[in-house]
């Protein structure tokens, strides 16, 4: 291998997320003097996942078919729209056990520093997906940063303006915690928010 063929392998590495030079370096090395195999096996996967991979046509999250499984699923509750940041999200949900409802994925949140508005997360497309006739709750379920309370701000109002209700994930002390670990703002919000 060319220390130029080493010089790509270890800059496409450092393209991941929170990955820097000396991680990138570690599992160039890595791959190429103890697995191959799974070098061959990773470069295969991102070369099928980029080809095959595209957006479901109702819920934008990432699918090899037109429409995803959870959304075909006849099992799932159509009543229910959850909204989320990224797939990321609706995994750790799906993870939970705990949702049964359909997702609408944005792809992002707004982020007015960066020039991203509603229209660069899909808002429009969000709005046409919760008119389908059978949404009756959507659920916002962006992050707790600045950039997902505006998120959810702008959405909650557009949609609460065409009749929908909208309701907001909880936010509060994580269960186990001790009040002297958690943040002031997260104590703040859970008074708030208290039931």
């Amino acid at each position: 291998m060319s220390e130029a063929a080493l010089d790509g392998l270890i800059e496409a590495l450092r393209r991941l997320p929170g990955v820097g030079v000396k991680s990138a370096q570690r599992m160039a090395f890595h791959l190429l003097q103890h697995d191959r195999d799974g070098a061959r096996q990773l470069a295969l996967a991102l070369q099928q996942g980029v080809e095959r991979m595209r957006h479901c046509e109702r819920c934008h999250t990432f699918t090899e078919q037109a429409v995803c499984d959870t959304c075909n699923d006849a099992g799932r509750d159509a009543r229910l729209l959850c909204v989320v940041e990224t797939p990321a999200d609706q995994a750790a949900l799906e993870r939970s056990g705990s949702y049964r409802g359909l997702y609408f994925v944005l792809m992002g949140r707004i982020s007015p520093l960066d020039g991203i508005g509603p229209g660069q997360i899909g808002a429009a497309a969000l709005l046409e997906r919760a008119a389908d006739g059978a949404v009756e709750e959507v659920i916002l379920a962006t992050g707790f940063s600045a950039e997902g309370e505006v998120t959810a701000h702008a959405l909650g109002e557009a949609l609460r303006a065409r009749g929908f209700k909208v309701t907001r994930l909880a936010r509060g002390v994580p269960a186990g915690s001790d009040l002297e670990h958690v943040d002031l703002g997260t104590i703040a919000h859970a008074l708030v928010d208290r039931r």
